[in-house]
């Protein structure tokens, strides 16, 4: 592996076949983020666009999950400093960005839970193959915040308004097979097979015309760049929302293993909203 991904020390980078570069995210408790991968998966994007042995990129995780999504410790911080929660944003905002606007094709193998910054990266890749029994999960609203990062900007567009909002709204967890029924991934497979076949699609379209391929993804991709302003709103609307109560009962519920009691925040906190 060239120099290049050297100051990436949170991920691991693979060369699995001609053209194609694979990133693991590998972590403890399921490939949770913490700071520094949350930093480093906004930050790797315009590397790998300017990486001339890549065609392809590939996205998995390690073990048994994708990525179990921010760790408790990481959103703790951002509820009680100002600072850490507009470097956080800023991350977020890169993160997704740079999927967009990265030149190479990009596709994800998911498989286990997906959840969080993880699933950032699952749902933008241009090729997103699924486990049949992955757990796909936008868990914002139950943790207290609004759903920012990129369920916004994809989500109504992959599987429709009426299965956005029903997700979104509830954290009701999706299997590989019921994302791929709705549109919400491009292939559910058996789950022995994800990674396998995530290779395989990623050595086809690093074999294929790298012009034709990067092309047509930035034209396509301008769907999600006319939805840029509402974007920036959810994600802005998902910080403001890290100083607020909701997200004290949502973390402090984590931790106990217990179910939020969001009706008592609200009698103790009334908002006009």
């Amino acid at each position: 592996m060239t120099d290049l991904y050297a100051p990436f020390t949170s991920l691991t980078f693979e060369r699995p076949a001609p053209g194609v570069l694979r990133v693991v995210l590998d972590a403890p408790h399921l490939n949770a983020v913490g700071p520094r991968m949350h930093g480093e998966l906004a930050d790797v994007w315009p590397v790998i666009d300017r990486d001339e042995q890549t065609r392809a990129v590939l996205v998995q995780g390690a073990g048994r999950a994708f990525s179990a999504g921010g760790t408790f410790d990481s959103i703790e911080a951002m509820t009680g400093d100002f600072a850490v929660r507009a470097r956080v944003m800023r991350e977020a905002r890169d993160m997704v960005y740079g999927v967009i606007n990265c030149s190479k094709p990009v596709v994800s193998a998911i498989h286990g839970p997906a959840v969080g910054a993880g699933l950032v990266i699952g749902m933008l890749a241009d090729v997103s193959i699924a486990a049949r029994t992955a757990k796909i999960v936008d868990g914002h609203t139950r943790l207290g915040v609004a759903a920012g990062d990129h369920a916004a900007i994809c989500w109504p567009l992959l599987c429709g308004m009426a299965k956005a909002k029903y997700y979104l709204l509830t954290c009701e967890a999706l299997t590989g097979e019921e994302a791929e029924r709705i549109g919400l991934v491009s292939k559910c497979v058996a789950d022995d097979e994800v990674h396998a076949e995530a290779l395989r699609v990623a050595t086809v379209l690093a074999a294929g015309p790298a012009s034709a391929i990067s092309w047509t993804k930035r034209s396509l991709n301008h769907w999600y760049r006319t939805a840029q302003p509402l974007f920036e709103a959810s994600l802005g609307l998902e910080f403001f929302g890290f100083a607020g109560h909701e997200v004290a009962e949502g973390l402090a519920a984590h931790r106990d293993k217990r179910t939020p009691d969001f009706e008592a925040v609200a009698a103790k906190h009334p908002l006009d909203l």
